[in-house]
């Protein structure tokens, strides 16, 4: 699987990046057919707490592309909320394509 991380005004370090790649892979667990993910970082409203948003697309064979996008107040908790996210999109797609 092929993992993107773009963050949008500001430098993502190497500690973040390491984290969302083992994140992100593991998400296999839950879909083999997962083909690629774009992981997109970003600062909401620098002055305020809770400000760090984080939306991950997944590409998956034979469906539609799954999106989850969550805002915390630190971009580890938000990577960790959309990542929870879309192991139970999966869970249901995966459901939804075994039930045809």
């Amino acid at each position: 699987m092929e993992i993107r991380i773009q963050a949008i005004h500001f430098d993502a370090t190497a500690q973040l990046e390491s984290f969302i790649q083992k994140k992100v892979t593991k998400l296999n667990r839950f879909h083999d057919g997962i083909m690629d993910a774009e992981v997109t970082l970003k600062v909401v409203k620098p002055e305020t707490s809770m400000n760090k948003e984080a939306g991950v697309k997944l590409s998956v064979a034979g469906s539609e592309p799954l999106f989850s996008c969550k805002v915390a107040d630190t971009f580890e908790e938000a990577v960790d909320l959309a990542i929870e996210a879309l192991e139970r999109q999966l869970e249901k797609n995966k459901k939804k394509v075994a039930g045809k």
